[in-house]
Protein backbone atom coordinates (compact mmCIF):
# COMPACT_ATOMS: atom_id res chain seq x y z
CA UNK A 1 0.00 0.00 0.00
CA UNK A 2 2.33 2.55 -0.21
CA UNK A 3 3.62 5.95 -0.68
CA UNK A 4 3.50 9.72 0.39
CA UNK A 5 3.78 9.70 4.16
CA UNK A 6 6.10 7.40 5.31
CA UNK A 7 8.67 10.38 6.83
CA UNK A 8 5.42 11.98 8.44
CA UNK A 9 4.82 11.64 12.61
CA UNK A 10 1.49 12.44 13.95
CA UNK A 11 1.25 13.14 17.46
CA UNK A 12 -2.14 12.75 18.54
CA UNK A 13 -3.08 15.09 21.83
CA UNK A 14 -6.00 14.67 23.99
CA UNK A 15 -7.10 16.36 27.05
CA UNK A 16 -7.41 15.14 30.95
CA UNK A 17 -10.69 13.14 31.54
CA UNK A 18 -12.56 14.40 34.61
CA UNK A 19 -12.79 11.10 37.15
CA UNK A 20 -15.63 11.12 39.89
CA UNK A 21 -17.05 14.04 41.75
CA UNK A 22 -15.00 16.12 40.04
CA UNK A 23 -11.43 15.68 40.32
CA UNK A 24 -8.87 15.52 37.15
CA UNK A 25 -6.41 13.09 36.27
CA UNK A 26 -4.25 13.75 33.81
CA UNK A 27 -4.85 11.33 30.06
CA UNK A 28 -2.68 8.26 29.80
CA UNK A 29 0.01 8.19 27.02
CA UNK A 30 0.70 5.57 25.06
CA UNK A 31 2.32 5.19 21.52
CA UNK A 32 1.32 3.33 18.49
CA UNK A 33 3.53 2.27 15.79
CA UNK A 34 1.77 2.18 12.51
CA UNK A 35 2.53 -0.61 10.04
CA UNK A 36 2.75 1.91 7.45
CA UNK A 37 2.17 5.45 6.40
CA UNK A 38 -1.03 6.88 7.45
CA UNK A 39 -3.77 5.26 4.91
CA UNK A 40 -7.13 4.74 5.05
CA UNK A 41 -6.56 0.93 6.84
CA UNK A 42 -5.81 3.41 10.03
CA UNK A 43 -9.30 5.30 9.73
CA UNK A 44 -10.62 4.02 13.32
CA UNK A 45 -7.24 5.24 14.94
CA UNK A 46 -7.41 9.13 13.10
CA UNK A 47 -11.83 9.57 13.16
CA UNK A 48 -11.22 8.33 17.13
CA UNK A 49 -8.62 11.71 17.75
CA UNK A 50 -10.20 13.47 15.49
CA UNK A 51 -13.61 13.04 17.10
CA UNK A 52 -12.75 13.26 20.57
CA UNK A 53 -13.25 9.73 21.24
CA UNK A 54 -9.11 9.29 22.81
CA UNK A 55 -9.90 12.24 25.05
CA UNK A 56 -13.09 10.54 26.32
CA UNK A 57 -11.56 7.47 27.30
CA UNK A 58 -8.63 9.35 29.07
CA UNK A 59 -5.49 8.95 26.01
CA UNK A 60 -3.05 10.67 25.22
CA UNK A 61 -1.82 9.01 21.83
CA UNK A 62 1.18 8.96 19.67
CA UNK A 63 0.53 7.89 16.00
CA UNK A 64 3.67 7.38 14.44
CA UNK A 65 4.56 5.79 10.80
CA UNK A 66 7.62 3.44 10.72
CA UNK A 67 10.86 4.28 8.97
CA UNK A 68 10.77 0.52 7.88
CA UNK A 69 7.78 -1.26 7.79
CA UNK A 70 9.29 -4.25 8.93
CA UNK A 71 9.68 -2.42 12.26
CA UNK A 72 6.68 -2.08 14.64
CA UNK A 73 6.70 -5.56 15.99
CA UNK A 74 10.41 -5.07 17.04
CA UNK A 75 9.97 -1.49 18.81
CA UNK A 76 7.37 -2.89 20.97
CA UNK A 77 8.97 -6.28 22.21
CA UNK A 78 12.05 -3.68 22.48
CA UNK A 79 9.74 -1.35 25.11
CA UNK A 80 9.96 1.45 22.64
CA UNK A 81 6.30 1.55 21.86
CA UNK A 82 3.21 0.59 23.86
CA UNK A 83 1.35 -0.44 20.63
CA UNK A 84 1.98 -1.26 17.31
CA UNK A 85 -0.42 -2.09 14.13
CA UNK A 86 0.86 -5.74 12.82
CA UNK A 87 -0.59 -8.69 10.93
CA UNK A 88 -1.75 -11.74 12.35
CA UNK A 89 0.51 -13.99 10.20
CA UNK A 90 3.59 -12.19 11.30
CA UNK A 91 2.55 -12.35 14.89
CA UNK A 92 2.24 -16.51 14.78
CA UNK A 93 6.32 -16.17 13.63
CA UNK A 94 7.98 -13.83 15.58
CA UNK A 95 5.85 -15.83 18.81
CA UNK A 96 7.50 -18.94 17.57
CA UNK A 97 10.95 -17.29 17.21
CA UNK A 98 10.56 -16.01 20.96
CA UNK A 99 9.73 -12.49 20.88
CA UNK A 100 6.99 -11.17 23.37
CA UNK A 101 4.39 -10.17 22.04
CA UNK A 102 0.75 -10.83 21.98
CA UNK A 103 -2.73 -9.42 19.70
CA UNK A 104 -4.47 -7.44 22.28
CA UNK A 105 -7.18 -5.91 19.21
CA UNK A 106 -7.97 -6.07 15.52
CA UNK A 107 -8.18 -3.23 13.67
CA UNK A 108 -8.88 -4.90 9.68
CA UNK A 109 -10.71 -8.09 10.41
CA UNK A 110 -10.36 -9.81 7.07
CA UNK A 111 -6.82 -10.31 4.44
CA UNK A 112 -6.31 -7.86 2.31
CA UNK A 113 -2.63 -9.27 1.39
CA UNK A 114 -2.51 -10.64 -2.38
CA UNK A 115 -0.09 -11.64 -4.49
CA UNK A 116 -0.56 -8.90 -7.50
CA UNK A 117 0.81 -9.21 -11.17
CA UNK A 118 -0.01 -7.48 -14.21
CA UNK A 119 -3.50 -8.31 -16.01
CA UNK A 120 -2.03 -8.74 -19.39
CA UNK A 121 1.48 -9.56 -17.91
CA UNK A 122 2.97 -13.15 -18.63
CA UNK A 123 1.92 -14.47 -15.01
CA UNK A 124 -2.18 -15.76 -15.81
CA UNK A 125 -1.19 -19.02 -12.73
CA UNK A 126 0.88 -19.50 -9.50
CA UNK A 127 3.47 -21.83 -11.74
CA UNK A 128 4.12 -19.10 -14.11
CA UNK A 129 6.05 -17.76 -11.58
CA UNK A 130 8.59 -20.17 -12.20
CA UNK A 131 12.04 -18.41 -12.73
CA UNK A 132 10.33 -14.97 -11.93
CA UNK A 133 11.28 -11.92 -10.16
CA UNK A 134 8.14 -11.28 -7.24
CA UNK A 135 9.04 -7.94 -5.25
CA UNK A 136 8.24 -7.93 -1.25
CA UNK A 137 8.32 -5.62 1.51
CA UNK A 138 8.39 -7.00 4.91
CA UNK A 139 10.90 -9.86 5.23
CA UNK A 140 9.75 -12.77 7.21
CA UNK A 141 6.17 -12.59 6.75
CA UNK A 142 5.47 -12.03 3.30
CA UNK A 143 8.57 -14.93 2.03
CA UNK A 144 6.39 -17.19 4.33
CA UNK A 145 2.94 -16.71 3.13
CA UNK A 146 4.29 -17.16 -0.49
CA UNK A 147 6.31 -20.05 0.11
CA UNK A 148 2.93 -21.85 1.59
CA UNK A 149 1.26 -20.48 -1.82
CA UNK A 150 3.99 -21.46 -4.07
CA UNK A 151 4.08 -24.96 -2.79
CA UNK A 152 0.60 -25.57 -2.92
CA UNK A 153 1.70 -25.12 -6.85
CA UNK A 154 4.63 -27.45 -6.99
CA UNK A 155 7.02 -24.59 -6.59
CA UNK A 156 9.53 -23.08 -3.89
CA UNK A 157 11.51 -20.41 -3.11
CA UNK A 158 14.46 -21.76 -5.07
CA UNK A 159 12.38 -20.77 -7.99
CA UNK A 160 12.05 -17.33 -7.84
CA UNK A 161 14.01 -14.33 -7.08
CA UNK A 162 12.76 -12.32 -4.95
CA UNK A 163 13.31 -8.79 -4.85
CA UNK A 164 12.88 -6.15 -1.60
CA UNK A 165 11.05 -3.41 -2.86
CA UNK A 166 10.22 -1.36 0.63
CA UNK A 167 7.65 1.27 -0.06
CA UNK A 168 7.40 0.57 -4.31
CA UNK A 169 4.57 -2.22 -4.64
CA UNK A 170 2.89 -1.38 -7.33
CA UNK A 171 5.17 1.16 -8.70
CA UNK A 172 7.98 -1.81 -8.85
CA UNK A 173 5.38 -3.85 -10.59
CA UNK A 174 3.83 -1.33 -13.48
CA UNK A 175 7.67 -0.54 -14.71
CA UNK A 176 8.03 -4.34 -14.60
CA UNK A 177 11.01 -4.29 -12.65
CA UNK A 178 9.88 -7.98 -10.75
CA UNK A 179 6.72 -10.04 -12.38
CA UNK A 180 4.63 -9.82 -9.23
CA UNK A 181 4.25 -8.53 -5.39
CA UNK A 182 3.65 -10.08 -2.56
CA UNK A 183 2.10 -7.76 -0.07
CA UNK A 184 -0.02 -5.32 -1.93
CA UNK A 185 -3.36 -4.43 -1.07
CA UNK A 186 -6.27 -4.93 -2.97
CA UNK A 187 -8.14 -2.31 -1.32
CA UNK A 188 -4.58 0.14 -2.28
CA UNK A 189 -2.99 -1.30 -4.92
CA UNK A 190 -5.30 -2.31 -7.29
CA UNK A 191 -7.25 1.45 -7.26
CA UNK A 192 -3.57 3.04 -7.69
CA UNK A 193 -2.57 0.98 -10.47
CA UNK A 194 -5.89 1.37 -11.76
CA UNK A 195 -5.62 5.38 -11.64
CA UNK A 196 -2.23 4.71 -13.30
CA UNK A 197 -4.35 2.88 -16.11
CA UNK A 198 -2.85 -0.32 -15.57
CA UNK A 199 -5.13 -2.82 -14.96
CA UNK A 200 -3.75 -5.62 -12.19
CA UNK A 201 -4.82 -9.12 -10.94
CA UNK A 202 -4.54 -10.35 -7.53
CA UNK A 203 -4.38 -13.84 -6.31
CA UNK A 204 -5.83 -13.91 -3.30
CA UNK A 205 -4.05 -15.24 -0.36
CA UNK A 206 -7.12 -17.35 1.23
CA UNK A 207 -8.33 -18.89 -2.32
CA UNK A 208 -4.71 -20.33 -3.07
CA UNK A 209 -5.10 -22.35 0.44
CA UNK A 210 -4.04 -20.14 3.30
CA UNK A 211 -6.49 -19.96 6.39
CA UNK A 212 -8.76 -17.04 6.38
CA UNK A 213 -6.96 -14.21 9.05
CA UNK A 214 -7.00 -10.95 10.79
CA UNK A 215 -4.82 -8.58 8.02
CA UNK A 216 -3.90 -5.76 10.63
CA UNK A 217 -4.01 -6.23 14.19
CA UNK A 218 -2.83 -4.64 17.69
CA UNK A 219 0.10 -6.08 19.47
CA UNK A 220 1.71 -5.25 22.68
CA UNK A 221 4.28 -6.57 24.97
CA UNK A 222 2.78 -8.83 27.34
CA UNK A 223 5.40 -8.50 29.81
CA UNK A 224 4.76 -4.56 30.58
CA UNK A 225 1.21 -3.77 28.55
CA UNK A 226 -1.29 -1.56 30.93
CA UNK A 227 -4.65 -3.74 30.16
CA UNK A 228 -7.12 -1.01 31.07
CA UNK A 229 -5.53 1.65 28.75
CA UNK A 230 -5.40 -0.74 26.03
CA UNK A 231 -9.02 -1.22 26.72
CA UNK A 232 -9.94 2.41 26.60
CA UNK A 233 -7.75 2.54 23.36
CA UNK A 234 -9.91 -0.20 21.75
CA UNK A 235 -13.25 1.88 23.12
CA UNK A 236 -12.29 4.66 21.81
CA UNK A 237 -11.66 3.05 18.46
CA UNK A 238 -14.50 0.87 18.36
CA UNK A 239 -16.86 3.78 18.45
CA UNK A 240 -14.95 5.83 15.78
CA UNK A 241 -15.75 2.33 13.55
CA UNK A 242 -18.93 2.98 14.23
CA UNK A 243 -19.25 6.45 13.28
CA UNK A 244 -17.29 5.13 10.15
CA UNK A 245 -19.89 2.81 9.23
CA UNK A 246 -22.82 5.18 9.71
CA UNK A 247 -21.44 7.93 8.15
CA UNK A 248 -18.57 6.98 5.38
CA UNK A 249 -18.66 10.17 3.43
CA UNK A 250 -18.51 12.48 6.51
CA UNK A 251 -16.22 10.35 8.08
CA UNK A 252 -13.87 10.27 4.59
CA UNK A 253 -13.97 13.94 5.09
CA UNK A 254 -12.85 14.36 8.54
CA UNK A 255 -10.37 11.83 7.31
CA UNK A 256 -8.71 13.46 4.53
CA UNK A 257 -9.26 16.76 6.48
CA UNK A 258 -6.04 15.59 8.48
CA UNK A 259 -3.69 15.81 5.91
CA UNK A 260 -3.67 17.25 1.85
CA UNK A 261 -1.94 13.77 0.65
CA UNK A 262 -4.87 12.25 1.80
CA UNK A 263 -6.89 14.26 -0.01
CA UNK A 264 -6.92 12.44 -3.45
CA UNK A 265 -9.12 10.06 -5.68
CA UNK A 266 -6.62 6.84 -4.39
CA UNK A 267 -7.69 7.59 -0.92
CA UNK A 268 -11.08 7.88 -1.48
CA UNK A 269 -11.41 4.51 -3.10
CA UNK A 270 -9.51 2.76 -0.94
CA UNK A 271 -11.79 4.32 1.76
CA UNK A 272 -14.74 3.07 -0.18
CA UNK A 273 -13.28 -0.54 -0.42
CA UNK A 274 -11.71 -0.67 3.19
CA UNK A 275 -15.04 0.08 4.91
CA UNK A 276 -16.72 -3.20 5.32
CA UNK A 277 -13.48 -4.53 6.08
CA UNK A 278 -12.84 -2.98 9.87
CA UNK A 279 -12.89 -5.15 12.85
CA UNK A 280 -17.04 -3.73 14.14
CA UNK A 281 -15.16 -5.33 17.95
CA UNK A 282 -11.57 -4.58 17.69
CA UNK A 283 -11.79 -6.14 21.52
CA UNK A 284 -13.22 -9.44 20.22
CA UNK A 285 -11.24 -12.56 19.81
CA UNK A 286 -11.53 -15.50 17.68
CA UNK A 287 -10.18 -18.30 19.11
CA UNK A 288 -10.59 -20.56 16.55
CA UNK A 289 -9.01 -18.70 13.59
CA UNK A 290 -5.76 -18.14 16.06
CA UNK A 291 -5.80 -21.80 16.27
CA UNK A 292 -6.01 -22.82 12.64
CA UNK A 293 -3.38 -20.14 11.29
CA UNK A 294 -1.25 -21.81 13.84
CA UNK A 295 -1.83 -25.37 13.07
CA UNK A 296 -1.25 -24.42 9.37
CA UNK A 297 2.66 -22.96 9.43
CA UNK A 298 3.12 -26.09 11.67
CA UNK A 299 1.76 -28.18 8.73
CA UNK A 300 3.82 -26.13 6.38
CA UNK A 301 6.96 -26.88 8.10
CA UNK A 302 7.10 -23.35 8.88
CA UNK A 303 7.13 -23.37 12.31
CA UNK A 304 8.74 -25.94 14.28
CA UNK A 305 5.32 -26.35 16.97
CA UNK A 306 1.73 -24.87 17.82
CA UNK A 307 2.13 -21.99 20.66
CA UNK A 308 -0.41 -22.25 23.18
CA UNK A 309 -3.54 -19.78 21.85
CA UNK A 310 -3.13 -17.66 25.21
CA UNK A 311 0.24 -17.24 24.47
CA UNK A 312 -0.70 -15.63 20.70
CA UNK A 313 -3.66 -13.19 22.05
CA UNK A 314 -5.62 -12.32 24.65
CA UNK A 315 -9.47 -10.37 25.02
CA UNK A 316 -8.23 -7.31 26.92
CA UNK A 317 -12.21 -6.52 27.69
CA UNK A 318 -12.93 -9.82 29.54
Amino acid sequence: MKQHLKSCVITVFTGALLIGAGSAAAADKITLILDWFINPDHGPIIIAEENGYFEEAGLEVEVIPPADPADPPKLVAAGKADLAVSYQPQLHLQVAEGLPLIRVGTLVATPLNCLLVLEDGPVKSIADLKGRKVGFSVAGVEEALLTSILELNGLSLDDIELVNVNWSLSPSLMSKQVDAVIGAFRNFELNQMDIEGVDGKCFYLEEEGLPAYDELIYIANPDTMNIDVIARFLEATAKATQFIVNRPDESYQIFASTAKELQDELNKRAWRDTLARFALRPAAFDNGRYVRFENFLVDAGLIKEASPVESLAIDVSQ
